[in-house]
């Protein structure tokens, strides 16, 4: 299952090359670690280039915060590309433009410490030294914007390291070893986990979890995702997550609902797996339970709160904003005057003051005006684009980019108190067919359009947007 006898074969490698080059000698062992980066780059040996990035990265995990922010600046400034350099090839290859000095031109734009990242991911668990790396450099990129160069340096290579072709797919059982069993539970971002006994029920045989795994972090789940199968399409998270529900016989069920995907590694956040890595899980499930004929999510807008917040205490008018106050005041009539009597409120108070004091005191399931209003600004904050081709809810943007549809919108889906802090309890199904994700998918990278069900789109074409 794991690749743990390379990593022993690399060690002893290591261990090698440390004595070929005395690295644990009086003489070279107090060695500052920029004396040891230029060390590996200049070096040609590979067991002495193991051995150097073997020691340089456990001299990064040992540092304090305040030692890495050195180490970042050291990078940022020591291992730069040659800009002098850069130009001197660039008006030589302006001037003959030959193959020779665009090649020339490409080795002089990278940056040395490019290649100082891929000599480091020598040493043993070396990839996952360096994505822990970058999981501590995007904590520094407020503080210091110039590590940007650094950051899209490390993210060019862990793309290519970590595409979708090096991804193995496993299911995770309740047999499955217990590293990764206690991993999946710290990981769990989306519905906590408390405990052993809860694993157990997500483990049962009504639900399935599967991760995907690369081969240089073998015992690391990178994605994780949780399927529940149940009768009919979900509209509530309580009863998928509960650990005493009743189990069901799977063969009884008709509905695979996808209630948890969890990205476990900061250092990989914004690199791409590929926008068909729900599809593949659906083939492995479909190979198992044929009879299941729905799948979709339930999911989370873990931005709508936010959003809607800023609408309602800012005067800002943006086109999310213009379009959130056109669908308060269609409901105006009806809710606000109910609001207002159910809060005793004074008559005076604007309709945004009557808006927010509703959606923050705790809204009931049996109130369907309140539904209704929410429906509508969460399907609105789903589908605005805050950029050319970029929705402003990432888990929009992953499930429609994988091709899925957007099927139901679902308030009062999740009054946890996570729920309602993060989405006011709302959660959206997206519903997977195995026949249209690559043509939803296609229609949504190229053109911006969005797969929805007819009874979203009705709502939908009143935003006067262009239409999905």
């Amino acid at each position: 299952m794991s690749n743990h006898w390379l990593q022993n074969v690399i060690e002893s490698i290591a261990d090698r090359g440390r004595e070929l080059i005395g690295l644990d000698s009086n003489e070279n062992k107090n060695q500052d670690i920029h004396s040891l980066c230029q060390q590996l780059l200049n070096g040609a040996g590979e067991a002495s280039g193991i051995a150097l990035s073997q020691q340089i990265l456990r001299e990064y995990h040992n540092m304090s915060d305040e030692k890495k922010f050195n180490f970042y600046q050291l990078l940022d400034q020591q291992f730069a590309p040659d800009f002098e350099k850069i130009q001197a090839v660039m008006a030589r290859y302006q001037a003959s433009r030959s193959t020779e000095d665009l090649i020339a031109l490409n080795t002089a734009v990278e940056a040395p410490r490019q290649e100082l990242f891929r000599r480091l991911n020598m040493a043993p668990k070396g990839t996952a030294s360096l994505v822990a790396l970058r999981a501590d450099l995007l904590r520094q990129l407020k503080k210091s914007p110039s590590f940007k160069s650094i950051d899209a340096d490390l993210k060019h290579l862990l793309s290519s390291w970590f595409n979708r072709g090096f991804l193995q797919l496993r299911l995770i059982n309740w047999q499955s070893p217990a590293e990764i069993l206690e991993k999946i539970i710290n990981y769990e971002a989306v519905h906590e986990i408390r405990g052993w006994d809860d694993l157990r029920r997500r483990l049962m045989k009504d639900r399935r979890c599967f991760a995907f795994f690369h081969p240089a972090m073998p015992d690391e789940p990178l994605i994780f995702v949780e399927v529940a199968l149940v009768k009919g399409l979900s509209d509530e998270v309580g009863s998928l997550i509960n650990p005493k529900a009743a189990e069901l016989d799977p063969q009884q069920a008709d509905t695979a609902i996808f209630y948890s995907i969890n990205n476990t590694q900061a250092g990989l956040r914004g690199i791409s797996f590929g926008n068909f890595l729900i599809k593949q899980v659906l083939t492995e499930l479909t190979k198992e339970c044929p009879w299941i004929k729905i799948s979709s999510t339930l999911s989370p807008i873990p931005g709508f709160r936010r959003a809607l917040d800023k609408w309602l205490d800012s005067d800002e008018k943006s086109a999310q904003h213009r379009e959130f106050d056109s669908i308060l005041h269609q409901h105006a009539a009806a809710l606000l005057d109910e609001v207002r009597a159910q809060l005793s409120a004074s008559t005076d108070l604007t309709d945004k003051q009557c808006l927010a004091a509703l959606l923050r005191n705790h809204l009931s399931q049996e109130n369907i005006s309140q539904g209704n209003i929410l429906t509508e600004l969460a399907l609105s904050f789903l589908s605005f684009a805050k950029s050319k081709g970029q929705l402003a809810d990432p888990v929009a943007m992953f499930h429609l980019s994988n091709g899925a549809c957007l099927e139901r919108i679902n308030p009062f889906a999740n009054m946890s108190e996570h729920g309602q802090q993060t989405s006011y309890g709302v959660m959206v199904n997206y519903l997977y067919d195995l026949n249209t994700v690559e043509l939803n998918h296609e229609a949504f990278v190229t053109k911006g359009k969005i797969k929805m069900s007819d009874t979203l789109y009705k709502i939908f074409k009143k935003f006067n947007r262009t239409t999905a």
